[in-house]
């Protein structure tokens, strides 16, 4: 059964078309008109071993926010429907990943429920432009968008962090290492693996 999935979303704000595959070798190809993304988004699809081809462009003249949460809205939605009923998943997954100074914790539960804990980063780090403009804010608002997208738990603590590109860059990989786990297919396992037998 292939774990894929195309979406394609368009607004008057922002043009987003996105396919990934589960069961892929990290392979991107990404263009969101925005640098700094595509380079935190090359790093989430290699550290996932999630196939990721995206191409995004929108109203960045304005600002770079409504590409950005439009582009983690359909990673969200595309996560989701991949994933299809979630049987035979190992569900869980948690990673711990430093970058010099940065240390991340990431943990996943593909429950079925959106929610997010996002702990830790650094005073001031909201208002830091990463890469001339990329604001850290949006670190936290990419993932708001992927949970309640994919319908997904979430808990992200930075533990440690001076530079706001190593703390941006360690989230996502320490997130793309846990999602790495939960998606994996565990042969011992039946079904869905929840008590209520649905995710």
């Amino acid at each position: 059964m292939s774990r894929s999935a195309s979406i394609e979303r368009k607004t008057s704000e922002s043009s987003v078309k996105l396919s990934l595959n589960l069961d892929g070798s990290g392979i991107a190809k990404i263009n969101t008109t925005v640098p700094f993304y595509d380079h935190l988004l090359n790093a989430f699809a290699k550290h996932s071993m999630i196939d990721l081809e995206i191409e995004s462009s929108g109203d960045t003249e304005i600002d770079i926010h409504h590409t950005v949460e439009d582009t983690a809205i359909v990673l969200g939605q595309a996560l989701k429907q991949a994933l299809g009923d979630k049987s035979g998943i190992a569900r869980y997954g948690d990673a711990t990943v430093p970058l010099d100074d940065a240390l991340v914790r990431a943990v996943v539960d593909l429950s079925g429920r959106p929610f997010l804990s996002h702990t830790g980063e650094p005073a001031g780090f909201e208002f830091h432009a990463i890469g001339g403009h990329f604001t850290g804010s949006l670190v936290r608002h990419v993932f708001e968008a992927i949970c309640l997208n994919a319908d997904i738990t979430v808990h992200i603590n930075v533990l440690d962090g001076r530079d706001p590109h190593h703390i941006a860059e360690t989230e996502f990989k320490a997130f793309a290492r846990a999602l790495r786990k939960a998606v994996e297919s565990d042969p011992r396992v039946v079904g869905v693996p929840s008590t209520k037998g649905s995710l």
